[in-house]
């Protein structure tokens, strides 16, 4: 569940909307239609949401509808008893739920992350003893769980770069660092 970010924004927005279509999801997730789409069937089939059955539709239940009642020419979701139980549960202590839902790899990597600060995947791959493509797929999937970011700055100072102490690096690679939440990991699971 934690793997995929997206899926959480669309419970999300499925807990302050209380029901909703696809189209209004992706335009309150903030991404097309096809991944809103296929987020929300995802989620109906991991049982997180449900779909709302009847003709039509009253704004006291969509809380994003203007009108007092549409008649329903979407297929509208709300969320399940159990999806509202993990949706409490993730923001009760979300740093304990990533943990759980980590491995070793997972773990290795944000920890090379905090001793270099900010590097390539090329000096990821050397510290973890992995190889460049693993490596590039896991920081891939470390960006998309909200544990890792990309340094978009065009010069790395001396400070940042532990790795490769020069006076300031040119940025021709993607370099990146740990998040906030991701810094919040890593220390907690020294504990």
């Amino acid at each position: 569940m934690l793997g995929n970010e997206l899926l959480i924004k669309v419970m999300r927005h499925l807990r302050k909307a209380n029901i909703d279509y696809g189209k209004s999801v992706a335009l309150n997730v903030g991404v097309p239609l096809e991944e809103a789409v296929a987020a929300l069937e995802e989620l109906e089939r991991r049982g997180l949401i449900e779909r709302v059955h009847g003709s039509a539709v009253k704004n006291t239940e969509a809380k994003f509808k203007l009108s007092s009642e549409v008649r329903k020419h979407h297929t509208y979701y709300r969320l399940t008893r159990c999806g509202e139980h993990l949706l409490r549960e993730l923001e009760r202590d979300p740093v304990q739920a990533y943990l759980e839902s980590l491995g070793e790899t997972d773990l290795k990597v944000l920890e090379v992350a905090e001793k270099v600060n900010v590097d390539h995947a090329l000096t990821f791959a050397k510290l973890t003893g992995m190889s460049l493509e693993e490596v590039n797929r896991e920081l891939e999937r470390l960006v998309k769980l909200g544990l890792m970011e990309e340094d978009k700055s065009k010069v790395i100072k001396f400070g940042e770069r532990k790795a490769k102490p020069k006076r300031e690096t040119r940025t021709h690679h993607k370099y990146y660092r740990l998040s906030r939440l991701g810094e919040l990991v890593v220390r907690r699971s020294r504990k």
